[in-house]
């Protein structure tokens, strides 16, 4: 059950916790997350229109199947108020079997929808 790349965690940031609580909300309705964790009060600095901003913000880690990022970055992207917003993942290259087992339990092939 543990193949390395099945599954991924991705970041995605947002303004509000809010917001963080709605997508991921959303997310996990979808089937297109197993968990999402929350972490409030990081502090991004980053360019934008040639000026260098500092913003706090939410990191939501989001964990995944690989194969339904596509769906997951169309959902983040319909539902986020940036324009550019941040959506990245990882491939998990190992993890305990069960929770490995727990996430593709959750988050269906695509082709299961």
């Amino acid at each position: 059950m543990n193949k390395c790349g099945i599954h991924s965690i991705v970041h995605v940031t947002a303004p509000t916790i809010e917001l963080a609580k709605s997508l991921a909300r959303g997310l996990i309705t979808k089937d297109l997350a197993a968990c999402v964790n929350l972490i409030p009060n990081v502090t991004s600095i980053y360019k934008w229109k040639s000026e260098v901003n500092e913003d706090s913000e939410i990191l939501m880690v989001i964990k995944t199947r690989t194969s339904r990022i596509g769906d997951l970055i169309t959902y983040v992207e319909s539902q986020h108020p940036y324009d550019v917003c941040e959506v990245i993942s990882t491939k998990i290259e190992n993890g305990n079997n069960s929770y490995m087992k727990y996430i593709s339990e959750c988050v269906p092939e695509a082709s299961e929808n």
